[in-house]
């Protein structure tokens, strides 16, 4: 299985999608048969996984709004979409 990098564009599979359950007001992630509860972070990530922007474009938005250090959240992202995409709940 090929890893992500920089420029990797991820998108989610046909079949996954992020929804917003309202009566637990809280984002899960919905695949066939399976179902993800996110915290905050991840809802964000993923809000950007769009199939347009590679992980880079990802990283630079989320350090900007959040005004956080680009190394760190680089490296939380990658292992969130590495985790994801092992799951393959992601593609790239």
């Amino acid at each position: 299985m090929a890893g992500l990098s920089a420029g990797s564009v991820p998108h989610l599979p046909s079949g996954v999608r992020l929804h917003h359950d309202t009566i637990r007001n809280t984002h899960v992630l919905l695949a066939p048969e399976r179902a993800f509860d996110l915290d905050t972070i991840a809802v964000e990530v993923l809000k950007l996984v769009d199939g347009k922007r590679n992980v880079s474009a990802i990283v630079d938005l989320l350090a900007e709004r959040f005004e956080a250090e680009r190394t760190v959240i680089e490296a939380d992202v990658m292992d969130m979409l590495t985790g994801l995409l092992n799951k393959r709940i992601l593609e790239s």
